[in-house]
């Protein structure tokens, strides 16, 4: 099911228009520009993800859903033409080859445009939440990553997938509930009696759960849909308090990575995980006062989606300044006027 919300009083028919492109695993979100302004006339939104294959994130499968949004929403701006295009695509840095080989011919053919940048949905996370200036932004949902810049490189940490890293997003946070969980039902010490009863409100009994969570192709979505129940208990239950300190400080420590030196340096934090509210953010607050002391943390100024319709535009003017990266950020097309 496709929704479309579409706004009145758009500009004329001269100037050109932009498409910013948000691909996740939770669906699928396109907007359109004004490439002069930047302001959205119209978007629309898809809740199925694009499926990756043997060449990674599908090409075809993510075009068969763009293309005909971008129709649709074209359509009412007459023969004002799309001149740029960025899309932001979680798994791009390492499974982007597939759509870094067609996206430029397929948008070529589609609307003449040649200008196009393909950046992880860090990089798009990033824009969003603090434009074009230099700083840190920890992107924080199933998954966590940090990402910083001068403007001159990116630095990165953590990203690396609920089995490697992606320490203190709500996988993480859910899988340390659970061994909380597991470790009552056992009697060993560190459990937490009332995680237990959460789990097994929620998964059944838990001596179950291992058979029914490790055949699973979604398990980080499964464990971070645990994050929440820590959260609940952590005002009453010293363990759940725990997990969510632990998890602060991972978080605090991934922006103290990739934050740039210096004083009044911005950090913002972006996603779904911080709408955890205080439980979360009380101790990560001073995590981040203690290993930035001089850095300013700051409300994200627009979400991903927002941050893929910056670049776009600035891609449209010649004023993109964010650093290229090879798995980050990619210009593809013709050169900037």
């Amino acid at each position: 099911m496709v929704s479309v919300n579409e706004s009145p009083g758009s500009p004329g028919p001269s100037g050109g228009l932009v498409v910013g492109v948000d691909s996740g695993g939770s669906g699928l979100r396109i907007a359109l520009a004004d490439a002069a302004s930047g302001a959205v006339l119209g978007t629309r939104a898809s809740r199925e993800p694009v499926r990756t294959g043997p060449g990674g994130i599908s090409a075809r499968h993510f075009l068969d859903q763009v293309l005909p949004a971008v129709r649709a929403l074209t359509e009412p701006h007459g023969d004002r033409p799309v001149v740029a295009v960025a899309v932001g695509a979680a798994g791009m840095a390492t499974l982007g080859d597939e759509l870094r080989a067609e996206l430029p011919g397929a948008f070529a053919s589609a609307w003449g445009v040649r200008r196009l940048a393909l950046a992880a949905d860090a990089v798009t996370a990033y824009a969003g939440a603090l434009g074009q200036r230099p700083g840190a932004v920890v992107a924080g949902g199933t998954g966590m990553i940090a990402l910083g810049t001068e403007l001159t490189a990116w630095r990165r940490a953590d990203g690396w997938g609920h089995l490697l890293g992606d320490c203190g997003s709500g996988a993480w946070i859910g899988r340390a509930g659970l061994e909380a969980a597991m470790r009552a039902h056992d009697g060993r010490r560190g459990g937490s009696a009332a995680l237990l009863a959460r789990a097994e409100k929620l998964f059944g009994p838990v001596a179950g759960l291992p058979g029914a969570l490790y055949p699973r192709t979604d398990r980080p979505a499964v464990l971070a849909s645990f994050a929440p129940e820590v959260a609940r208990c952590a005002a009453e239950d010293p363990v759940a308090a725990d997990v969510l300190a632990r998890a602060a400080r991972h978080i605090a420590e991934a922006a103290e990575a990739v934050c740039p030196a210096g004083p009044g340096a911005r950090v913002a934090l972006t996603g779904g995980l911080f709408k955890m509210g205080d439980p979360l953010l009380v101790p990560l607050r001073a995590a981040l006062a203690e290993l930035l002391p001089e850095a300013r943390t700051v409300a994200p100024e627009g979400d991903p989606l927002a941050g893929a319709v910056a670049l776009a535009t600035a891609l449209a003017g010649g004023t993109l300044r964010l650093p290229e990266d090879v798995a980050l950020l990619r210009r593809c097309g013709g050169e900037l006027p």
